[in-house]
């Protein structure tokens, strides 16, 4: 299929990718050139810069992809209510009325939780569009039974959950089996249903950047709907390197498809600056229309509180106090 980056930035609707049959070859074929790669993503900081005028409407663009998460041991009942409110009001009244949005329809793109928070966020996003997104598959290392993997995907969906992030079994890429990779992302696909599918790759555990190409190709074979870098648990996980080659592997994949997949870094992202670069990054290597909600998240939970802040300054000149964009 011939499409064009002007096809890229001009489809309106996202037809949703039903998969591909497993191709060995096309796997095979992907190769990284690393020098290059991080050659490319160390240039990008500092060849990109917004100006100040420009710089709000970035943020905001950006707080409205971001899928705001709390995945911690101790959460609670009034910890996931506080994140739903703050879901549906993510920048304070007076900051977006000083921007002139006063009457703007405003929130994040989703709220992340665990499977046994699905209902709480249910009741506290309740008469908005705000979609619900857990995490599955024996989050975060994805060491248990299969048929468990399966069955936590089933309930969460009936749950009420619009999105499963699932993680893979990092032993197969690892190892280079492919096959049973797609197979396994593939029967994900099936328990989804109508839920969209957010693969982890984990990135930080993959050892290669070839590794991660590879696994990105096979997962979106095998008919995800986006494919997303880390659990955000990792000693490392979302970088602008990793970045680059999961989105040039989303680009070869339209190119030969005509199937839009959207694109999740997490982890570690937790500053205004962070997410700008990767704006830039996807900007320039997938065209503005992957600059959207339904093509682009963040998993973030601290990153909200520093947008805010910067875009306080810009409508006031001065910094917020932390205490005051608090998240609950």
């Amino acid at each position: 299929m011939n499409v064009t980056r002007a096809d890229i930035k001009s489809f309106d609707t996202v037809a949703r990718n039903p998969g591909l049959d497993f191709d060995l070859d096309w796997v095979y074929s992907v190769a990284v050139n690393r020098s290059a790669v991080e050659r490319r993503a160390k240039t990008l900081p500092g060849r990109r810069s917004v100006k100040k005028q420009w710089q709000a409407a970035w943020l905001l663009k950006a707080v409205r992809c971001i899928d705001l998460t709390t995945l911690s041991g101790d959460d609670t009942p009034g910890r996931v209510k506080r994140l739903c409110a703050k879901a549906r009001s993510p920048v304070r009244a007076d900051i977006l009325s000083a921007l002139g949005l006063a009457d703007a329809s405003f929130h994040t793109g989703a709220v992340c939780v665990y499977h046994n928070m699905i209902a709480t966020a249910q009741e506290a996003l309740a008469g908005t569009d705000i979609p619900i997104a857990t995490v599955s598959t024996g989050f975060p290392a994805g060491q248990t039974p299969f048929e468990l993997k399966i069955m936590e995907i089933e309930r969460s969906v009936t749950a009420g959950a619009h999105e499963i992030d699932i993680v893979i079994s990092r032993e197969l890429a690892l190892t280079g089996n492919w096959s049973a990779l797609y197979e396994e992302v593939k029967a994900y696909r099936k328990a989804c249903g109508n839920a969209h599918l957010k693969t982890i790759l984990a990135t930080g555990e993959l050892m290669t950047l070839r590794n991660v190409a590879r696994a990105s190709i096979v997962c979106m074979m095998a008919g995800a709907d986006f494919i997303k870098t880390s659990t955000g648990k990792e000693p490392v996980n979302a970088t602008l390197p990793v970045a680059l080659v999961m989105t040039r592997m989303i680009r070869e994949y339209w190119d030969r498809t005509g199937y839009a997949i959207g694109f999740k870094p997490a982890g570690g992202i937790s500053s205004a600056r962070d997410v700008l670069q990767y704006q830039f990054l996807i900007r320039e290597e997938l065209g503005p229309r992957w600059l959207e909600p339904d093509l682009f998240r963040v998993g973030a939970s601290s990153l909200l509180s520093d947008i805010e802040r910067q875009l306080e300054h810009n409508v006031s000149g001065s910094y917020a106090a932390y205490h005051r964009l608090a998240m609950g």
